[in-house]
């Protein structure tokens, strides 16, 4: 089983998001049994709380569907259970590290890396545009899903 934890500052907006454009790839490829799926946030402020109404929204606007799901902090051990810990910014990959204490498996990437796109996917909660997440979410995670298949495939 391949194992995905999708993170952002506050587990709330953009890894929510993923979270769930990712598994609705997934299960529409037929996938969903190789596949472990969640998000997590890299601070503690919004702890135990559901996705963002703006997350929400979008995600219903797009045929996507919302899972439940409560903010969680990630910890140290995230880094033993997931194959690939994906932040959507630089500063979630500084956090991501600091909270694992380093990347010594190559585990950690940056979403839109995966899309050849050194940009950051911008918070929806500062900037209040869903839909330009959205579209790069959804960029990162059609470009993940396939460089996860060819790795399988090289197996």
């Amino acid at each position: 089983m391949i194992k995905v934890l999708f993170l952002c500052h506050g587990n709330i907006c953009r890894s929510t998001m993923a979270q769930f454009v990712f598994q609705d790839m997934v299960n529409k490829a037929g996938l969903s049994s190789e596949f472990f799926i969640d998000s997590a946030a890299t601070s503690r402020e919004e702890i135990g709380n559901g996705p963002h109404y703006g997350t929400v929204t979008k995600l219903r606007q797009e045929g996507v569907p919302v899972l439940h799901h409560r903010a969680v902090q990630m910890t140290k051990k995230d880094y033993d259970t997931y194959d690939y810990l994906i932040g959507m910014d630089s500063a979630n990959i500084r956090n991501m590290n600091r909270i694992t204490g380093g990347d010594p498996e190559g585990k950690i990437y940056k979403l839109l890396d995966f899309a050849g796109a050194k940009r950051d996917i911008a918070d929806p909660w500062y900037t209040g545009n869903f839909d330009i997440t959205y579209n790069d979410v959804l960029e990162g995670c059609e470009a993940l899903l396939d460089y996860i298949l060819r790795q399988k495939l090289k197996k």
